[in-house]
């Protein structure tokens, strides 16, 4: 009799729909149904003491709702302003990935600067040097009899000079008595004067020889590090023949590209470097350089740029290094990872209305992903559930 009399009092509620939005229990909500519950508990102890308390029912309706209201939350639904995230349309630079080359900013060549035979070569490929270093001596037998004969020359003048002097002063001594005529005394004097400077025009030969022979040394024009070396000890060579290939300290990387993306590209322009050895697995990018210069000139259709890069001095002049460089502007939907989780080899993004959907990613920057379909500009993202995958 109590139950049937229960069933009539309080039927049984209604399934409710799920609408896709679960209820939120307030404070004010709260407050009120347990004033209701207070009303209702008074009129049930008034109505009749064989009846059940109204506040019974509605205490346990309460709690049954309050139960199912935290039940249904959803898991982003909350305070913290973290836990969603709206979706936005970026523009984003598009990298391209090329291949840059390592090379030097100046070649420099050690040339023979006289003809001759290689001595002493001091030198072999991937050696340091530093600017005005001796590499390698040339010598030429002709030079030192020329020398000697120059010598030679130089003594024999020097000692016309002294008889020359010796014959002036005694026509002065005799032109001082009037023994000679003046005549005597100035051809004298004219043979002295033509001595010394015969004397002087010989020591200048002399110098000339002796700087060929110091001319012999082959020197570095500049500091940094040998490529190849052309000749050995004992060969002959010519005036002006290179010997050694020496690449300059400073190395830069040159791009080339297609000339459609020439427009793109300008001096203080940033490009991104990847790992040393083409590694793609490696994470990226490792440095960035900036485009110091680009060449006015197109070569087989390609434009050519330098970039200055920090740490190059260890790589091998001609290395070839994976770069990315922007070459346009794209729009992009990006999202951070951690919206996103992988099921079942499917990458899962939460929709605060409409439940988990699939999307395809694309390239991963940082903590950001960027998203290539599934998802909208202006679409909310919740949290995944706690211990999924991301």
């Amino acid at each position: 009799m109590f139950t049937n009399m229960m069933d009539r009092r309080y039927p049984p509620l209604s399934p409710r729909k799920n609408t896709g939005d679960a209820p939120r229990a307030t404070k004010e909500t709260l407050v009120s149904a347990m004033k209701t519950a207070s009303a209702g508990r008074r009129d049930g102890l008034a109505r009749s003491p064989h009846q059940p308390p109204l506040g019974w029912g509605l205490d346990w309706g309460l709690s049954l709702g309050l139960t199912l209201s935290l039940v249904l939350l959803p898991a982003g639904a909350h305070a913290d302003d973290t836990a969603s995230f709206v979706v936005r349309q970026e523009t984003v630079a598009d990298w391209k990935a090329v291949f840059a080359t390592v090379e030097t900013t100046d070649m420099l060549q050690a040339r023979a600067r006289i003809g001759g035979t290689v001595g002493s070569l001091a030198l072999d490929e991937g050696d340091p040097v530093t600017k005005g270093q001796k590499i390698a001596v040339i010598a030429d037998e002709k030079l030192l009899l020329q020398m000697q004969a120059a010598e030679a020359r130089v003594r024999s003048l020097q000692a016309e000079l002294e008889q020359a002097t010796l014959e002036l002063g005694r026509s002065r001594a005799l032109r001082a008595q009037g023994t000679v005529a003046q005549q005597h005394l100035d051809e004298a004097a004219t043979k002295a004067r033509v001595t010394a400077q015969t004397l002087e025009a010989a020591k200048r030969d002399r110098d000339v020889i002796a700087r060929q022979i110091e001319d012999g040394a082959v020197l570095s024009p500049g500091a940094g590090r040998v490529l190849a070396v052309s000749v050995t000890n004992g060969a002959v060579v010519l005036p002006g023949e290179p010997l050694a290939s020496i690449a300059a300290e400073t190395t830069i990387l040159r791009l080339r590209l297609p000339e459609r993306h020439a427009r793109f590209l300008s001096k203080g322009a940033s490009v991104r470097v990847g790992p040393r050895g083409l590694d793609v697995s490696a994470p990226r990018p490792t440095s960035e350089g900036t485009v110091v210069q680009v060449y006015p000139k197109l070569e087989a259709g390609r434009v050519i740029a330098d970039v200055r890069v920090e740490g190059l001095g260890d790589y091998f002049v001609g290395e070839r290094a994976l770069v990315s460089v922007a070459t346009d502007q794209r729009p992009v939907l990006r999202v951070p990872g951690r919206f996103l989780e992988h099921r079942f080899g499917l990458t899962l993004a939460h929709l605060a209305e409409g439940g988990p959907v699939v999307v395809q990613t694309g390239q991963r920057q940082g903590d950001w992903v960027e998203v290539l379909s599934g998802l909208h500009a202006g679409d909310t993202l919740t949290l995944p559930a706690a211990g999924a995958r991301p």
